[in-house]
């Protein structure tokens, strides 16, 4: 057998807010191989998902394989448009979601990290972060700060935690995140400059594998994921189609399970993934595959004829 161990390993998941999403299903898969984990959320979610917890509302998503809950080691704000604690402004420094937390910003993470666990506290780092508030505009009509501010949520955050938490991380570390395929294809509906920031993803990927691969030894992959009708997925207002029409048109005519990403990111993040560094790998169901579509009638398969 080759199982999938990361038994004494810490995984840092960031972009979690709730069970029914991508970055749920990855912190799982982490615990579920043997890793502690630890998860960051964005400040105007986190009070909704400590209750979620502490009162058991999501008790049925923690079971594991061994019939335990998922639990994790700490639970920290973090709002990764934010490199240091002085670039938020004020007003949302003064913000009743904001004001009680400490320091919500990518630094202020490493802080917290390295004052809870010592100075090389990670293993894994995760990314799943993507934001862009004008998501539901076609690229003619987004406003340089929308298309600016995609990049920065969505592709620049990646950026700024590997310079912070890179440091941190032991020897053979492994840091992945989540794209999509608009950043190769046109995706009518996936707007705001979002396209743009997963291809900037994916290349920030490439570059940064071999800049942390060279500095601290460590790997930085991506995946590229299906669409998911996620709680998050559905400010794209389009997200039910995209999923139907993957489905019926991609070689396995299947939705998409997020515990399909997740054992995917664990692999991605153990030692039989040692040689894997600088990589988009796609769990699409091969949709990234095709070239045209079979049908967009659900439940349609070619015929053969």
């Amino acid at each position: 057998m080759l199982p999938i161990d990361l038994t004494g390993k810490r995984a840092l998941v960031a972009g979690v807010a709730d069970d029914n999403g991508f970055g749920w299903a990855i912190a799982k898969a982490f615990a579920e191989a043997g890793a502690s984990v630890c998860v960051a959320t964005w400040p105007p979610a986190l009070n909704i998902f400590l209750n979620l917890l502490e009162r058991g509302k999501i008790d049925e998503s923690r079971q594991m394989a061994d019939g335990s809950l998922l639990t994790f080691e700490r639970i920290y704000p973090l709002d990764a448009v934010f490199d240091t604690l002085a670039d938020a402004p004020e007003d949302i420094r003064e913000n009743k979601r904001y004001k009680e937390l400490g320091d919500f910003s990518i630094d202020g993470l490493a802080q917290r990290l390295v004052a809870d666990f010592g100075a090389q506290p990670l293993d894994i780092v995760f990314h799943s972060l993507a934001n862009g508030p004008e998501v539901k505009k076609p690229l003619l009509e987004v406003s340089r700060a929308g298309y600016l501010a995609a990049s920065s949520a969505s592709a620049y955050s990646l950026v700024s935690m590997v310079q912070r938490l890179g440091p941190l991380m032991r020897p053979s570390g492994s840091v992945c995140s989540l794209t999509y395929m608009a950043s190769e294809r046109a995706i009518p509906g996936y707007g705001g400059g979002m396209s743009s920031a997963k291809a900037q993803l994916e290349s920030d990927t490439r570059v940064l594998a071999f800049e942390a691969g060279r500095k601290w030894g460590l790997r930085v992959n991506t995946i590229s994921a299906g669409p998911y009708a996620s709680r998050a997925a559905s400010a794209i207002g389009i997200i039910q189609t995209m999923v139907q029409y993957c489905e019926v048109n991609s070689p396995l005519p299947q939705t998409l399970d997020a515990r399909e990403v997740g054992t995917t990111a664990a692999f991605l993040a153990s030692d039989l993934a040692s040689g894997i560094t600088g990589s988009t790998v796609y769990v699409d169901k091969g949709y990234h595959a095709m070239g045209m579509a079979v049908s967009m009638a659900p439940g349609a398969a070619p015929s053969g004829d």
